[in-house]
């Protein structure tokens, strides 16, 4: 009903790495209930220092026998426990199999460190180096069960400047891409939904 205050979404980010992404979205007051991890790593420190709940769903086989749907229904499993509204990938390493799209179609984002539809793929930086572009960047995007091909919410360009490495260029990526990230989904927040 109209003058009703909105409920709040209810979000986790799912992370892999540092956890910078993550630090930039607690620094910048996006309410997380969890944070969930594949592996050890430094996103479970960020996690800790700013008091939210953190589960380590740990990948333990990187190879043939990687039960991806029984992992998948992990990750569902805990999200639901959660009350979860809006899944928020920050860096993750995994990727889920159908049945996560099918639970939180339309409600998970993810960031990449390329304009897509170009450089779609886990080296997309390197990709843009070896292209030879003069502009890359990184785009905000919903997840899909096609990977880095879901509708895009945001994209900002960086230059490519001259003597850069993938590890230089990645760098200043990350830089917009932190503010970009935290600003979109500030805004999904906000307004309650996705798209």
């Amino acid at each position: 009903m109209p003058g009703e205050p909105k409920t709040q979404m209810r979000t986790a980010v799912l992370a892999s790495g540092t956890g910078s992404i993550l630090d930039a979205m607690l620094d910048e007051g996006v309410p997380i209930e969890v944070v969930i991890l594949d592996r050890p790593c430094g996103a479970a420190a960020v996690a800790q220092r700013h008091n939210v709940p953190c589960e380590m769903l740990e990948r333990v086989s990187f190879g043939e026998d990687f039960d991806r749907y029984a992992y998948t229904d992990q990750v569902i499993a805990s999200l639901r426990a959660h009350s979860v509204d809006l899944v928020i990938m920050a860096g993750y390493g995994t990727i889920f199999a159908q049945q996560m799209f099918a639970a939180f179609g339309g409600r998970i984002v993810n960031t990449h460190p390329a304009l897509l539809p170009a450089f779609k793929g886990w080296h997309a930086v390197r990709d843009a180096l070896a292209a030879g572009v003069k502009v890359t960047g990184c785009t905000v995007h919903v997840a899909t069960a096609e990977v880095d091909a879901g509708p895009i919410l945001a994209q900002e360009a960086v230059r490519v400047e001259e003597g850069d490495t993938e590890q230089t260029l990645h760098e200043r990526i990350k830089q917009v891409e932190r503010k970009l990230y935290v600003n979109t989904v500030k805004d999904i927040v906000e307004r309650g939904f996705v798209l």
